[in-house]
């Protein structure tokens, strides 16, 4: 929802920047050649101006589209000796577009989107004539823009490209933390089946009676081991702080109390917990809460009422930290990569995360854990 309300307001600015472009173009013409000269150059403005505010939806076609309008209207500047093309209008829409599809697309059509801004400059710059009033500013203004647009272009490509590094990073620090623990309950389940497969031989030869009984045990924690196992490998097929030893409701009680000595007053409500939820479940439950309070510690130092709340309902598992500091950063800035690796180990066990800004005030980290119980 956040991308599409700043896309909205991108295009918004962007209408309005170019309208006013439109405007200066078509005074100054008027008053040099007449507006009559400017009929085939308005147009040809507006028509890629549109395709400027449409590129979201297709930016290598829209993009494609403008310089082919930009190349025949410059062709037509020249042969019926009119003003030159591309103006500040038209030039303004194609470094947008121009740097949208460096920014979005792959490689080869990127370069060649690239390369044909390159030759509309060309093209304006041969095509003007030497003489004419405004035709050596039209040009400069049209490899200023290209070159802006080109070179803003490159620099989003590369810090988005650094973005997805550090995403995929936490998401496989995630599942390699998830692979741990299920390796930890998958061995704790099998080692007390080869304790309790010992102790049957003995049964068997002193009181064979309870041999069933022993095999039942056996039985049962192999079908808990199966059951994390199902639970949690599925993440593996796509902190420096390591995980608390005791997960459950005792290790938030520790957790609230260690940033209560440090940071804002953490009051905990877990009247719900329950210390037989799953290992992964439960040490989730911490991981979230851990995360939320430094990220209010870092970001909210000054809030006066942190409340973390856990329990367990018909949906599952939810934990909810919120705090009620003015409403600061931004969801990214807050958030962090931390919370994009709260995500991915969330919706790996299934559940689901929500986070931002509170309607009264202040942060909420709102998540939901779905529990399977063995019957």
């Amino acid at each position: 929802m956040k991308a599409v309300n700043i896309r909205i307001a991108s295009s918004a600015f962007l209408a309005v920047v170019l309208l006013a472009a439109l405007g200066i173009e078509a005074v100054a013409i008027a008053a040099s050649w007449g507006v009559r000269y400017w009929l085939v150059g308005g147009v040809a403005a507006v028509v890629v101006g549109g395709l400027a505010l449409a590129r979201h939806r297709h930016p290598r076609w829209t993009a494609v589209t403008a310089l082919v309008v930009a190349g025949l209207t410059i062709a037509a500047a020249r042969v019926f000796n009119l003003p030159t093309e591309p103006g500040p209008a038209m030039a303004l829409a194609l470094a947008v577009l121009v740097g949208s599809a460096v920014r979005t697309q792959p490689v080869r059509p990127a370069g060649g989107i690239a390369a044909g801004g390159l030759a509309v400059v060309v093209g304006a710059f041969l095509a003007a004539r030497p003489h004419s009033s405004g035709a050596s500013a039209a040009v400069a203004l049209n490899i200023a823009s290209y070159l802006g647009g080109v070179t803003i272009g490159l620099a989003l490509r590369l810090l988005d490209e650094r973005s997805a590094v550090a995403t995929a990073r936490v998401r496989q620090d995630e599942r390699l933390e998830l692979a741990r623990e299920l390796h930890d309950v998958v061995a704790h389940h099998i080692a007390g089946m080869l304790i309790q497969a010992q102790a049957t031989h003995v049964l068997a030869r002193r009181d064979p009676g309870r041999v069933g009984e022993s095999l039942s045990g056996i039985e049962a924690s192999a079908a808990e081991a199966l059951r994390a196992m199902r639970r949690v490998v599925g993440v593996l097929r796509d902190d420096d702080d390591p995980p608390a030893t005791s997960a459950g409701p005792e290790g938030l009680g520790d957790l609230v109390e260690r940033f209560n000595r440090q940071g804002p007053p953490v009051v905990l409500h877990a009247g719900g917990a329950d210390a037989a939820w799953p290992p992964e479940v439960s040490s989730t439950v911490y991981r979230i809460v851990r995360e939320s309070l430094t990220n209010v510690a870092r970001h909210a130092p000054h809030a006066g009422d942190v409340r973390v709340v856990v329990g367990e309902g018909p949906d599952g598992v939810t934990v909810e930290v919120a705090d009620d500091a003015a409403h600061g950063p931004a969801p990214e800035s807050r958030g962090g990569y931390g919370l994009v690796g709260m995500r991915e180990r969330v919706e790996s066990l299934g559940g689901t995360l929500h986070a931002g800004p509170r309607a009264e005030a202040g942060w909420s980290v709102r998540a939901t854990l779905p529990v399977s119980r063995s019957s």
